[in-house]
């Protein structure tokens, strides 16, 4: 029984740049399975539907030793900034011609 500690991704509907908690998942014991009748994937892993989130990364760590639960973090990576101007639109010496 392993546990991931890490921060989720933004959303498509996010545009902020804080990503304030941590989350707690349990890794798989037992692959998936197709059911034949439906089709329909299903797992005996009820464990893979707990999902513990933690304002820090210390209060999660601190969780899992607490449980004795083998767990691993996965650090956030930084987000790359790109700057623009409006201002470079309009630039006599534009990589692309402006056209209307």
């Amino acid at each position: 029984m392993t546990a991931k500690i890490y921060q989720p991704a933004r959303t498509a509907m996010q545009s902020g740049q804080a990503k304030d908690k941590w989350l707690l998942e349990y890794e798989p014991e037992a692959p998936r399975q197709i059911e034949p009748l439906m089709g329909w994937t299903s797992s005996t892993d009820m464990k893979s539907q707990v999902k513990l989130w933690f304002d820090t990364r210390e209060e999660a760590i601190a969780y899992a030793q607490r449980q004795g639960i083998a767990y691993r973090v996965e650090e956030p990576k930084p987000a790359p900034r790109r700057i623009v101007s409006y201002s470079d639109n309009f630039r006599p010496n534009r990589v692309a011609p402006w056209t209307h």
